[in-house]
């Protein structure tokens, strides 16, 4: 008997703590369509990254410009400057570009490091990671007030929220419309 009420307690535990678990699912635009969120609003969502991004760019010779976040490595003979941002890292809305097009900040001190997200209609309006250009799934992108280079599998990173916490979010807003003296 005591067995079974122990078992009961273990079962009823482990389910208690999946429930509380995250319930991430691509950002898409029918997400934002049915949030209609302001970019106040948008900057208390929390995102989270798909898949891996490396983004990598040439240092030239006798450079000393590398950001706190990146490291050096040699690839194919070559002085580069590396980094690296892990799925499911969290991130934040920064600002809007245009209406499909989010800036989405992972590095925690410096908000000029942010990647660009834009809505794809061939992956069903999730957004994916944008590039100035794209060649061969290899991309140029804007990070840290320079040029960058993504590598292949950067290609395929999308934007991810826990959808328990934004089907759940409500906002209250009211327009005040001032006060005359009397």
């Amino acid at each position: 008997m005591k067995h079974s009420i122990n078992l009961f307690f273990a079962a009823f535990f482990i389910i208690s703590l999946s429930s509380c678990g995250r319930e991430l699912r691509p950002f898409t635009t029918n997400i934002l369509r049915e949030g209609n969120w302001s970019d106040s609003e948008l900057s208390k969502i929390q995102f989270y990254l798909s898949d891996d991004i490396v983004i990598r760019r040439k240092l030239t010779e006798g450079s000393n410009e590398i950001s706190s976040g990146g490291s050096i490595k040699i690839v194919k003979g070559e002085k580069v400057e590396e980094v690296r941002v892990k799925a499911g890292t969290p991130g934040v809305f920064l600002f809007r570009a245009n209406d499909n097009h989010f800036a989405i900040g992972f590095d925690a001190t410096n908000d000029k490091r942010y990647l660009m997200f834009g809505a794809n209609p061939k992956r069903q309006g999730s957004y994916v990671l944008l590039a100035s250009e794209w060649k061969d799934r290899y991309g140029k992108v804007r990070y840290d007030d320079r040029f960058f280079f993504t590598d292949e599998q950067s290609a395929i990173a999308s934007l991810l929220v826990d959808f328990r916490k934004i089907r759940h979010t409500e906002v209250s807003s009211r327009t005040e419309r001032g006060r005359k003296v009397q």
